[in-house]
């Protein structure tokens, strides 16, 4: 097959909305394109904001902080090395090779001089624990510093998978708030999804196309996640009938009204431990760790 828009053997095929194949050159300036649609479609991003890229060493973020970088935003590389044996320490180090090639600051916070503990050591749902962790120790790192904004590298992929989740368990209150952009509150900084409508298939060629670093290790945790299941199933689905993905997430887009539900009356504080915004006395992160704890210690041992 060759290029739709020249002669060279074709690097990929788009199959939706229309089914073209494109060489590499010509697929770098279609994806970018797409991004920058995106990032306009739906206000994600100021030139001016001071934008922290999430990278945990997949493609995903890599891909994220490499294109913001290309299109000339204004982005520091944040990662968490959350002691996994094996698979962390090959995640900081394409973390530290993509820093290097894009010659961008990079802040890595290691989670056992926090907590005193590593994902390897607790117990209970991992994957619910290490999602709370990341969001909490990205948001506050930002804060902290004087970030304006979070940028995360969920995709097609994750977007679809997690509203097929909640409807299959109807979690209104989940559904009700899926949005690419979210919007800043008190404590809380601003999160921008900027793959939101990209297969993850086409960020990995990206990625190939641009020779940008990335691992492919697994993190051994996430096996037998259910998320991983949606996306097989919906994966299977494209196969047959190409664009549902981006189908099913405009619908949910369009509709999302229906799942709106009366918020209860309740104002946000702070956490009592660690001070940032919180919806109860202790916030999720320093409750899942225990850190109110160790706060409590320190306390009493101040008193003796």
């Amino acid at each position: 097959m060759k290029c739709r828009f020249c002669n060279s053997p074709s690097y990929v095929e788009i199959r939706y909305p229309k089914k073209i194949n494109l060489c590499k050159e010509h697929f770098i300036e279609y994806f970018e394109d797409r991004v920058k649609k995106s990032i306009e479609k739906y206000k994600m991003l100021n030139k001016d904001e001071k934008i922290l890229v999430a990278v945990s060493g997949g493609k995903d973020g890599h891909v994220a902080a490499w294109i913001l970088k290309k299109l000339g935003y204004n982005i520091e590389l944040f990662h968490i090395n959350l002691g996994i044996r094996g698979f962390s320490d090959e995640s900081l180090r394409a973390v530290k090779a993509l820093a290097e090639k894009l010659n961008t600051p990079l802040h890595v916070v290691d989670l056992k001089e926090i907590t005193g503990k590593t994902i390897e050591d607790i117990k209970g749902k991992k994957c619910s624990i290490c999602g709370i962790t990341k969001r909490y120790l990205m948001n506050k790192f930002g804060y902290e510093r004087g970030f304006d904004v979070i940028i995360t590298g969920h995709n097609l992929d994750d977007e679809v998978s997690f509203i097929l989740n909640n409807v299959l368990n109807w979690n209104i209150r989940y559904l009700a708030k899926h949005e690419p952009v979210l919007p800043a509150h008190d404590k809380f900084l601003k999160k921008v999804k900027i793959f939101f409508e990209i297969d993850e298939y086409l960020i990995l060629k990206y990625a190939e196309a641009e020779e940008i670093p990335f691992t492919t290790a697994k993190c051994k945790f996430a096996e037998g996640a259910i998320t991983l299941k949606h996306r097989a199933y919906l994966n299977e689905l494209e196969k047959e009938r190409a664009g549902i993905k981006l189908q099913f997430l405009y619908g949910y887009m369009k509709n999302r009204h229906l799942f709106k539900v009366e918020e209860e009356d309740f104002q946000f504080r702070e956490c009592e431990v660690c001070g940032m915004t919180s919806a109860g006395k202790i916030c999720s992160f320093c409750r899942v760790w225990k850190l109110y704890k160790k706060k409590r210690r320190k306390e009493d041992n101040k008193v003796e």
